[in-house]
């Protein structure tokens, strides 16, 4: 068990490098797509014809299959909290390379996520033996499950076509919930497919399953929606800020979905379970120490130079109002019991 939890771990930490240069380079590739078309928080894709967006993708794509790797070895509740070296690895490039400043205080927040995601490796409980994918499937089918799924897809609608158009703009948590929501199933779904792929290994082909595809069909299809509202995010949203938010809903998600699918913590003690617990608080609380020392977005400044010189004359029995602009009058009439 300690050996296949390792070797989960020296995967998922080598993912966390990938991934998190993975958010820099897409950021990156986003501010300079912006000549191309629509912006991606606008729903365009003129990033697409972005080089430097693409080799972005083709980081994560490496650290996602690492990732992918180290769930077919050890439960998420291992795996997932470990993402958080990704935040530090964005921190430390975002200052150099996309001036998001990260204040001294931001080390202490590394530290401390560092400290709690040692603590959960420590106390990680093993993988569940399975045998077989019928069994996956008995698992994937049972009723929480399938009341977790409903009540997922029945949000994520409800973000997509209600909230987004009304508040996708100013609220980050529109677009961070439909990928963490989305990411939480993906994982479910990734893990039962590194699951088949490990036993066709040792025995019996079991990816030619037709209910390993449907695995299969589900992670893609939540992967799409997962990477569309990312990007969105990522181009609305200060990257100091959507990371953290992103890593913070994202795991509590995934690790609740993981506990209700594969029961990672049947039979552990209940040491165990509030150990992992509190290294789990505390790589988000260094996580929200990380987000609170970075420097928001600056906004633009104003600049009103190129605005027209405007006059305005208005007579004391308040009839009429005169504009001069570019030496042209304009003379409006406006009635006496206009301002009462």
């Amino acid at each position: 068990m300690f050996r296949t939890n390792l070797i989960g771990f020296v995967l998922a930490v080598s993912s966390t490098a990938f991934i998190g240069s993975s958010f820099i380079i897409k950021k990156k590739g986003l501010q300079r797509a912006v000549p191309y078309g629509s912006r991606a928080s606008s729903g365009g894709y003129g990033y697409l014809q972005e080089p430097l967006w693409w080799i972005g993708m083709l980081t994560m794509s490496i650290g996602e299959f690492a990732n992918f790797l180290a769930y077919t070895c050890a439960p998420a509740v291992l795996v997932t909290p470990l993402g958080v070296y990704s935040i530090i690895v964005s921190a430390i490039l975002g200052n150099f390379f996309l001036k998001e400043k990260l204040q001294k205080l931001g080390i202490l927040g590394c530290i401390m996520c560092v400290v709690g995601s040692t603590v959960i490796v420590l106390h990680a409980p093993g993988e569940q033996n399975i045998n077989s994918v019928e069994e996956l499937w008995e698992l994937a089918i049972h009723p929480a499950v399938l009341l977790y799924i409903a009540s997922a897809v029945a949000v994520v609608l409800v973000l997509v076509l209600y909230l987004e158009p009304r508040y996708g703009q100013t609220n980050i948590m529109v677009y961070i919930g439909v990928c963490s929501i989305t990411g939480s199933i993906t994982v479910m779904s990734i893990k039962a497919i590194g699951i088949a792929m490990k036993l066709t290994l040792v025995s019996y082909s079991n990816v030619s399953h037709f209910k390993c595809w449907v695995f299969v069909m589900v992670a893609t299809s939540c992967i799409i929606t997962q990477l569309n509202y990312l990007n969105k995010a990522l181009d609305t949203f200060n990257t100091a800020v959507v990371i953290p938010i992103y890593y913070a809903m994202f795991t509590s998600l995934t690790i609740f979905a993981s506990l209700i699918m594969y029961k990672d913590w049947t039979g552990e003690s209940a040491s165990n379970i509030v150990s992992i617990l509190c290294g789990f608080i505390t790589v988000l609380s260094g996580t929200m120490v990380l987000h609170g020392t970075r420097e928001p977005d600056k906004l633009p400044s104003a600049d009103y130079s190129a605005l027209p010189q405007i006059s305005w004359i208005v007579h004391a029995n308040g009839e009429i109002w005169k504009q001069k602009d570019n030496d042209e009058e304009c003379v409006a009439f406006i009635r006496q019991d206009h301002f009462k």
